[in-house]
């Protein structure tokens, strides 16, 4: 939280704070030392946690590849950041939807299109010059070529996700529901959301703006969204390659390798989707990890929460068809009673999880 930024109900941090906050910790603790080199091998007969990341190094590549086989990857994306004094505040309203977030006046600044100003810009978004694949972007381990691969669905590029239908924008990252124009009390076609991205509130994230173009074509393009006529532009968007193992073919809901059990991965590299998963799965590991030397029997949280359900999703799932597994409610196992409405029910989800991890904690501080 001492490092949270307005986002309405989403939750979002200042990363450059989080992680400069997160790196004093570990520097800090007494009982971690950091050393500063590249691993090129894996240990051999101790427990080993390999969190390397989706890029991780082709020497540490080639020595997981006997216990990982091929890996799979996907293409994610990144937003560009804007300049917040080079939007104009004429053009934008600031509002959250339904009116839900930290500030009274709205989390976001919203940038409202009419019809013609939406056609205009998925006209021109589709005509926009992609960035081409590096080589090491195109190949698999083992420099086979394999084209562009698959994108991850849960982070489209917004040129792909626009060439699905000329409405496919407005009913996804610009959909209007939940938000009125104060200066025509009307609900805009369409509208583009900028969130805050660091603590200072100098710069903002275009939302939902992942994409592949080049460069100039993003400037040009993104610049015909009302209110961003002239924005400078801190960071451009781009996509990168995502390695991540078969998880379900290779890892426990544990997060041991199935042939060495000494052996656990954590965080996206085990295909996982989101910050909170990734930090979540690397506890569970490390604390296997650690129950694992100390002779007791490594454990997952329980189903009924989200952690539990997430690892138990990722070891479970179907291999030919794995993908990245994000949190949704939908991993949990279902309630006792019906509750109707969303929130309604992920409260009930909430209070049922705590009461399982309750437990859970309970029973093992009893062992």
């Amino acid at each position: 939280s001492a490092a949270a930024v307005p986002a309405g109900g989403a939750l979002a941090v200042d990363r450059a704070r989080f992680a400069a906050r997160v790196t004093a910790a570990i520097h800090e603790h007494p009982r971690i030392r950091v050393e500063r080199a590249e691993a090129a091998e894996i240990p051999a007969a101790t427990p080993s946690i390999v969190a390397t990341g989706p890029l991780t190094s082709p020497a540490l590549t080639a020595a997981l590849a006997p216990w990982t086989g091929p890996h799979l990857y996907f293409y994610d994306a990144l937003a560009p950041i804007v300049q917040a004094d080079s939007l104009d505040p004429a053009r934008c309203f600031r509002a959250s939807r339904y009116g839900r977030g930290a500030r009274t006046d709205g989390d976001y600044l919203n940038c409202p299109m009419d019809a013609e100003e939406y056609a205009g810009f998925v006209a021109a978004l589709l005509a926009a010059e992609r960035a081409p694949l590096r080589d090491f972007e195109r190949a698999i381990d083992g420099g086979v070529r394999v084209g562009e691969g698959p994108h991850f669905e849960g982070c489209l590029p917004i040129e792909v996700l626009a060439a699905r239908g000329p409405e496919a924008l407005a009913f996804g990252p610009l959909r209007p529901v939940g938000l009125r124009d104060p200066r025509t009390g009307r609900r805009p076609h369409a509208v583009v959301q900028l969130r805050q991205e660091d603590e200072a509130g100098a710069a903002y994230n275009l939302v939902g703006f992942q994409t592949n173009l080049k460069q100039g074509a993003q400037e040009r393009v993104f610049r015909q969204i009302p209110g961003l006529e002239r924005a400078v532009f801190l960071r451009h968007g781009q996509m990168h390659r995502n390695t991540f193992v078969n998880a379900p073919l290779l890892l426990c809901p544990t997060l041991q390798h199935r042939r060495r059990p000494d052996l656990f991965f954590a965080g996206q590299l085990a295909g996982l989707e989101g910050y909170a998963a990734s930090i979540g799965a690397g506890l569970v590991a490390g604390r296997n990890a650690a129950r694992l030397a100390r002779g007791l029997a490594p454990e997952t949280p329980p189903p009924e929460t989200m952690l539990g359900a997430l690892l138990r999703a990722i070891a479970e799932g179907e291999p030919a068809r794995f993908q990245p597994v994000k949190a949704s409610l939908g991993l949990l196992p279902p309630l006792p009673e019906p509750v109707r409405g969303r929130r309604a029910r992920a409260a009930a989800c909430a209070a049922r999880a705590r009461a399982a991890l309750d437990a859970w904690r309970g029973a093992d501080q009893e062992r």
